[in-house]
């Protein structure tokens, strides 16, 4: 086994203090070494003290006056700021420990967003990652102050669970990085709102990756994640630059509120613009209970309008033939119809679950 002593990062000193060693050595004053190198002396000086680092240029003029080779200043130099950088580094990561915990970081790790650790040094170093910001300080000032409000509008501050809508939202904007689409174009959104319709009424397998791409087709991002422990969204609506983006979670896993909360949020984007943020579920500073009210009637005349329920209403007592027949003619799903009835409490949610469809999606 060698027995070479291997370099310690930990040990190793501002090259001002072997610059100091060396002037005291051939008994040359700061002074005169300044005037040597074409420095001013309170340069040489901060170099000496270690607030001042030793740059190319500096190495080559001591190179000339003390005959010692550029690149051992420059090697010294670097050694010690990178054991700067690591001690800063490791700081930040004690600092952000009890930061880390307040994730649900296993459950993320389950949906393989992280990959799985029980070591908080790498769960913290993971979720910078993930997040990509360098800190805890970075993750507060761009969730909760608002720093870069042009591409984060709320704050999160006064949410009981930010940190996991917080996980939540990032995922989806991981996801939405993966898709290309051309810009925005509100006519052809509207107009491709229409074959969601029948995607909607039909609920056929594959229904999510043609929902994605009559989305894409209008410039509209669509991502699918699923709800993280004590952040029970059920979607969410934001603009990432001049694209739009809608963010789902299948919570309940039911077709009736998917489809529902799918079209909230896309009359979210086309009644409100890219400056309002809804996130669907969650109370925060900034939520405008009006917009989310327009939102509604926006996602009830898509999916089941008031009209349409005040006719199916008049034709009561109604079976499930009946049902399946105003479907039809509505160009709606049975279980967009059995879903109002209950949440109205028409009637109990013991009748009509057979024509609720389960939402199977991937993470």
């Amino acid at each position: 086994m060698s027995t070479t002593n291997e370099y310690s990062p930990e040990t190793v000193t501002h090259p001002g203090f072997t610059l100091n060693e060396k002037l005291e050595e051939i008994g040359m004053s700061k002074k005169e070494f300044a005037l040597r190198t074409e420095k001013p002396e309170q340069t040489i000086i901060k170099i000496i003290k270690g607030n001042s680092s030793i740059t190319p240029d500096m190495s080559i003029q001591f190179e000339n006056v003390l005959k010692i080779p550029a690149n051992f200043w420059l090697k010294k130099q670097y050694r010690y700021d990178e054991i700067v950088s690591r001690n800063k580094r490791q700081s930040a990561i004690e600092e952000a420990k009890e930061w880390a915990r307040c994730f649900p970081y296993a459950t993320m790790a389950n949906f393989g967003w992280v990959p799985s650790t029980r070591k908080i040094e790498e769960k913290i170093d993971t979720l910078f990652q993930f997040f990509g910001l360098s800190g805890k300080t970075a993750w507060e000032d761009y969730y909760y102050e608002q720093k870069l409000k042009v591409c984060f509008r709320i704050s999160l501050k006064q949410t009981t669970e930010s940190y996991a809508v917080s996980a939540w939202l990032r995922q989806g904007e991981i996801l939405a990085e993966e898709l290309k689409v051309p810009s925005y174009n509100a006519n052809k959104f509207k107009q491709n709102l229409e074959s969601i319709k029948d995607l909607m009424a039909h609920h056929s397998e594959g229904f999510f990756i043609q929902l994605q791409n009559f989305c894409k087709q209008a410039g509209v991002k669509v991502v699918y994640t699923p709800c993280l422990p004590k952040a029970p969204i059920h979607g969410s609506t934001r603009w990432i630059g001049d694209t739009p983006l809608i963010q789902l979670s299948a919570r309940y896993k039911q077709n009736d509120r998917f489809w529902f909360t799918f079209y909230h949020e896309a009359g979210h984007i086309l009644l409100h613009g890219k400056k309002y943020v809804s996130i669907e579920n969650v109370k925060f500073d900034d939520i405008d209970l009006k917009k989310e009210e327009e939102a509604d009637a926006f996602a009830i005349d898509w999916t089941f309008s008031e009209k349409q329920e005040k006719e199916l209403l008049c034709a009561a007592p109604l079976n499930g033939k009946d049902i399946v027949a105003f479907a039809k003619k509505f160009n709606t799903h049975p279980a967009i119809i059995i879903g109002r009835f209950q949440h109205k409490k028409i009637i109990p949610y013991s009748v009509g679950r057979k024509f609720i469809e389960p939402i199977c999606l991937s993470n």
